[in-house]
């Protein structure tokens, strides 16, 4: 089930005044418990208020969508899933993926692009600007957030694992990237602020022109050379560009763009999920040799076992990404609290914060950086980040926001 957001602009209307409905499509609860997890398509502005004489914010179904339709978009939902398998089969057999790495950076670089399009030509950005106008607070303060928590935390992670300069690089790189779309999809289920996800989501990625670079050259620039104005010639190239093409096609040709919409989902997951698994199957085997070592020691118990391996290259990797993105979920709760957010913007800004565009990290590690260790932390974070967020969407999803009404109410502050 296709689903588009429909926001209210922020005035009160007396109470006695009947209940406006510009169009008559079916409205569902704004934290609707859905069976269909799914990236937003569209942002439309409705002028309706409720009985409280608050904001509303719907989620709109169209019931027009076949089941071929339906079933597209729940199978473009299960990108923890192949994301998984991928990483396994990387692991088992490194050579399935060789035809898509013998061709990068190039491969990699088109396939950011063809993701980046996808997102685009579901996204409306006029209306969404307007959304920016009424709610400035919590959307300014979620990308301060997303730049600031992630970038601190890639610098002290790195540092107290005594990370190698390379491995630090990329977990650094990574933690400058901005929110990912998956983290809209997880914001929706863990019943979320899902307009402030998306509209925090375009932002980041449009302010990653400059601020990714930037931090990347401030941060990393201690461990090796980093160009600024390369890589951000390379974000505009293969983030925004993309971006702003699909949403002129979008509001150019939107019947061929209708016909197109419900495959850009899953394409675009399955798409994602073979670029980070790629680049995981290119650093398997140096992940290996840095194994082998312990795995002969089987004399070893169980305990020293997972030390060993927690202490090999591989280990510290895979622990410095999940460190990260811990800290982007506690933090990036914690913040939002401290600011005064009720629990669905709370939600939102953990999930944003901690969800990064890995794919984006892929692409500028192996573009502009000599080795391979470099884009191992954004691959791995592919796999471990989907899994950590989905697993507290669904978490969330059983807990509902015990402040809802109030929850509204204080949206604007933002």
């Amino acid at each position: 089930m296709a689903l588009s957001l429909c926001f209210s602009p922020l005035i009160s209307h007396p109470k006695h005044r009947p209940r406006i409905m510009p169009f008559n499509k079916p409205i569902i609860s704004s934290r609707p418990k859905m069976s269909k997890q799914y990236l937003l398509l569209s942002v439309n502005c409705v002028h309706e208020n409720s009985q409280n004489n608050l904001p509303h914010v719907a989620v709109t179904s169209y019931v027009n969508k076949s089941r071929w339709e339906e079933w597209l978009l729940a199978v473009a939902g299960l990108y923890p899933v192949y994301v998984t398998v991928g990483g396994v089969v990387a692991c088992l057999r490194p050579s399935t993926f060789s035809w898509f790495v013998n061709a990068a950076p190039t491969s990699y670089t088109l396939a950011l692009g063809f993701i980046m399009l996808a997102m685009g030509l579901t996204l409306q950005l006029k209306d969404l600007f307007n959304l920016f106008l009424q709610r400035p607070l919590s959307i300014l303060f979620g990308c301060a957030a997303q730049y600031t928590i992630m970038p601190a935390f890639g610098v002290i992670v790195g540092k107290c694992l005594g990370l190698s300069p390379s491995v630090s690089v990329g977990l650094i790189l990574l933690a400058c990237c901005p929110g990912g779309t998956a983290s809209n999809v997880v914001t929706l289920i863990a019943q979320g602020d899902v307009p402030l996800s998306v509209v925090m989501t375009l932002c980041t990625t449009l302010g990653a022109v400059v601020l990714t670079p930037l931090l990347t050259m401030i941060l990393a620039g201690t461990y090796v050379p980093v160009d600024a104005i390369k890589l951000s010639i390379s974000t505009v190239q293969v983030v925004v560009a993309p971006i702003l093409i699909g949403s002129y096609l979008q509001s150019k040709f939107p019947r061929a763009v209708k016909v197109v919409a419900p495959f850009a989902p899953l394409l675009a997951v399955l798409t994602s999920s073979l670029l980070a698994c790629s680049v995981f199957s290119e650093n398997v085997v140096r992940l290996r040799s840095s194994m082998a070592g312990m795995s002969v020691s089987s004399d070893l118990s169980l305990f020293n076992r997972v030390q060993a391996i927690f202490a090999s290259e591989f280990g510290a990797v895979v622990v410095s990404v999940l460190l990260l993105h811990f800290a982007g979920f506690f933090v990036g709760y914690l913040s939002a609290t401290l600011g005064g957010f009720a629990e669905p913007q709370r939600r939102a800004i953990s999930i944003e914060v901690g969800m990064q565009n890995s794919s984006l990290g892929v692409v500028l590690a192996t573009a502009h950086f000599a080795s391979p260790l470099v884009a191992l932390p954004p691959a791995m974070s592919a796999v471990i980040m989907n899994i950590m967020g989905s697993t507290l969407g669904f978490f969330w999803r059983y807990i509902d926001p015990s402040d809802s009404k109030i929850s509204l109410e204080a949206t604007d502050k933002s």
